[in-house]
């Protein structure tokens, strides 16, 4: 038994995808922004850099040095970012630019080198076990690579199941019927229950992700590139099932994409990253409206619905190396628009226009 979840904006579905795009989206298709004020997560001035192991010489070098002297990978550079409840937030950006990693910040796979993470208000750093065992469960996140994420000597129902068991939910009775009605709901037949991962197809076991993730009710949702590997007509399957689990249920949204496209679709606001600093965070509705920082500019041009073709946007060189990236903006080694201060100084998160923040000297 399958079933098939309608986009959440309401709108007809596009011809190549089974939601609508942003410009044709009627008014009251999106509904307005949570509050600010009703938050369930913020970042703070989060860092993280990865670093190779020093081996026992480099830590007795350190030991007495009182100093880290290894070079690493600046994944991610100073975000601030808040997720309020109830939306669906876009986190865009190219490969390396930070996005994934931010997503296993805020879900505490990853713990920042400095800044803080704050879940209703509460750094996760002072959790209690308890406490980070609650938090655990109201904040799931969903791997890029299904086929990886999934252990292959665990059976469909053990996948499922695995997590009620830890939390202690229901009886082995009621958890066979909790398991059953996940699949049901991610459209796969129960009857599947006894498989092992690879006996799935690819997007047999994104769904079986989905579900995975939902078992415990969390209240959000982290999706990194949930549709990345598909093609297109289960690319729409998976998306529909995520907006059909983010109205039944409630949830609070992170989707991670590279594609602005797509997001710009389901989103109602987009952050978008760059060299692992936000460029810009903005509503869905000024999508292609404002007067965006360079980088949004080039990346809304190459995006399906844009309808903007303006080949001056097209992006020479290449993104940051982050074992050693630029001075000042990370952007402006392919900026058109860079002028002396962009190349010393980074420009600060700034608001513009209601809902917009932009990284930008000149916006």
């Amino acid at each position: 038994m399958t079933r098939e979840a309608a986009p959440a904006t309401g709108a007809p579905p596009a011809a190549s995808r089974d939601v609508a795009p942003a410009t044709g989206a009627p008014e009251e298709a999106l509904p307005p922004s949570p509050a600010p004020a009703d938050t369930i997560m913020e970042a703070r001035g989060v860092h993280k850099t990865f670093r190779p192991s020093k081996g026992l010489a480099g830590e007795i070098r350190s030991l007495f040095s009182r100093k880290d002297d290894r070079g690493g990978v600046r994944a991610v550079r100073g975000v601030d970012l808040d997720i309020r409840r109830g939306e669906i937030l876009g986190l865009v950006g190219e490969s390396g630019s930070g996005k994934s990693t931010m997503g296993r910040i805020l879900s505490s796979l990853y713990l920042p080198d400095k800044g803080e993470i704050l879940f209703e208000g509460q750094d996760v750093r002072s959790f209690t076990r308890n406490e980070r065992f609650g938090f655990c469960r109201r904040v799931q996140f969903m791997f890029q690579d299904p086929a990886s994420s999934l252990n292959p000597r665990l059976t469909a129902f053990r996948t499922l199941s695995e997590g009620l068991v830890i939390h202690r939910i229901g009886t082995r009775a009621s958890r066979s019927e909790r398991v059953a009605g996940l699949m049901e709901e991610v459209g796969l037949d129960p009857a599947l229950l006894a498989r092992d991962p690879h006996q799935f197809s690819g997007g047999q076991r994104q769904r079986l992700c989905l579900a995975r993730a939902l078992s415990l009710d969390p209240e959000l949702l982290i999706a990194d590139e949930p549709s990345s590997a598909l093609d297109v007509s289960v690319q729409a399957q998976i998306v529909n099932l995520l907006l059909s689990a983010k109205t039944g249920r409630g949830l609070t949204l992170v989707i991670i994409s590279h594609d602005l496209a797509l997001v710009s679709l389901i989103a109602g606001r987009i952050a978008i990253m760059y060299g692992g600093l936000l460029m810009e965070v903005i509503p869905r509705e000024l999508l292609g409206k404002a007067d965006h920082h360079p980088y949004v500019k080039a990346l809304w041009a190459s995006a399906e619905y844009s309808g903007d073709s303006d080949e001056n946007l097209i992006l020479e060189g290449e993104p940051p190396d982050p074992q050693n990236p630029p001075e000042g903006c990370p952007f402006h080694p392919r900026c058109p628009e860079a002028g002396e201060r962009c190349r010393t100084e980074a420009p600060p998160l700034r608001e513009g226009p209601p809902g917009r923040l932009a990284a930008c000297h000149f916006r």
